[in-house]
């Protein structure tokens, strides 16, 4: 049976305006590309990127399905022209661990997003114009909160009675560590403290560190962290521990290579968070206008087994502060 002319112009028109809805329908999922690049995380397994992963994931994104990450490891050496090699790929955005892998990210390119997951003083280093409004391509993320300086010392404080002459291991090739190193003398001014600074520019110059710091007499340690130092991290926990020197850091991977005690941001939340500024991008945000954040989340660990090692009791309302004890 024939069908009616008026019956078929409207079927021909429906067909005509559902073909492209189901081609549509078909279509794949855009894949975004991410680069990341450090040089003080050094592998895909390493916890902060685990964070940087959860936080992706809690947003939406999963690792070869909607998002690709290249990961760029080196040296400091090695970094700019690992970021160009990133650029050269054309990632959506670059995240880069560490201030290192941010200044060679922003030489590398001015158009590409740069998300920091933790960076020194971004303002002061030249990386953004405020925290506010970071204005032009880099945001995420900063470690710095001066407070945190005073608190180590008040820890050590707490920790050796008596205290009163305190060392600072520290690496001044490194941006970030003259301000760090600035915040803790001003801080121990304020204490009462006497600081003995240990500048560390090779592997060579650890042990000559630790003799001076026994000479001086010192009776703590601070020690600032960086990628060099993080590289050495085994045999900075090491010499501590044969110079009878309680110290406390800022990482929690010191601690997991023998380390006393550590307070600071917890990385693994900063890597995390840097995935909302990954996101606001990948939404059509400009980087210039996404505000810089600072930690929120901070941890106190003590690793008992060391304190053991340095013949150290811990006072009972340390341990009742700590976020966690490692027996």
């Amino acid at each position: 049976m024939p069908l009616h002319p008026v019956r078929l112009i409207v079927m021909l028109a429906l067909g005509i305006l559902t073909t492209p809805l189901a081609a549509d329908a078909q279509q794949p999922t855009k894949v975004f590309r991410l680069g990341f690049i450090s040089s003080s995380v050094t592998n895909v397994s390493h916890p902060f990127l685990t964070g940087l992963r959860q936080g992706l994931s809690e947003l939406g994104y999963k690792e070869s399905k909607n998002i690709m990450i290249e990961y760029h490891f080196g040296t400091k050496e090695e970094l700019p022209k690992l970021a160009e090699e990133l650029v050269r790929l054309q990632v959506d955005v670059i995240v880069a661990g560490g201030s290192e892998g941010i200044m060679a990210s922003k030489k590398a390119t001015q158009t590409i997003p740069i998300v920091m997951t933790n960076s020194g003083d971004a303002v002061q280093s030249g990386l953004v114009a405020s925290l506010m409004r970071p204005g032009g391509n880099i945001t995420g993320m900063t470690q710095i909160s001066p407070e945190l300086a005073a608190k180590r010392l008040e820890l050590l404080q707490e920790t050796v009675p008596g205290l009163s002459r305190v060392a600072v291991l520290w690496h001044p090739l490194h941006p970030n560590t003259p301000e760090l190193f600035k915040e803790t003398q001003g801080a121990s001014h304020k204490l009462g403290l006497q600081l003995r600074s240990l500048e560390v520019k090779t592997p060579e110059d650890f042990n000559t560190a630790f003799a001076t710091a026994i000479q001086h007499r010192a009776e703590a340690l601070i020690v600032l962290r960086d990628p060099f130092m993080v590289q050495h991290r085994a045999r900075i926990a090491d010499l501590a521990i044969e110079s009878r020197l309680p110290a406390i850091y800022e990482t929690r991977d010191f601690l997991e290579a023998g380390g006393l005690m550590l307070r600071g941001p917890s990385f693994w939340h900063l890597y995390r968070r840097s995935a909302y500024h990954v996101d606001k991008i990948l939404q059509g945000a400009n980087p210039a206008d996404i505000p810089v954040q600072t930690p929120w989340e901070f941890e106190f660990v003590i690793n008992l087994k060391t304190a053991k090692a340095l013949g150290l009791t811990i006072p009972p309302t340390l341990l009742f502060q700590a976020d966690e004890v490692i027996q």
